[in-house]
């Protein structure tokens, strides 16, 4: 595999991985209060525009890491608007 791929596929990982342990916090508390509506509105459009632009590049890491992250960030979503 090639490097700049492989670098790809780390980053996308790793910050998609650091949403986890933010989800799993949220759903075991049943609070969202920290989390900013607009932060979370503004953040899965930029994810929605990330994966948009990896499937216009073709680039597998941008769209696998973005649309996961969108995922999670959905979820973060929902249960701000849940337990408010």
């Amino acid at each position: 595999m090639d490097t700049v791929v492989l670098a790809g596929y780390l980053a996308g990982t790793l910050t998609t991985i650091s949403f986890v342990p933010q989800v799993i916090r949220t759903w075991k508390l049943k609070e969202a209060k920290d989390f900013s509506l607009a932060m979370l509105l503004l953040f899965a459009a930029g994810m929605i525009l990330w994966t948009a632009y990896g499937i216009w590049i073709i680039s597998l890491p941008i769209i696998a890491a973005n649309t996961i992250t969108l995922g999670l960030v959905m979820i973060l979503l929902w249960m701000k608007i849940k337990y408010q």
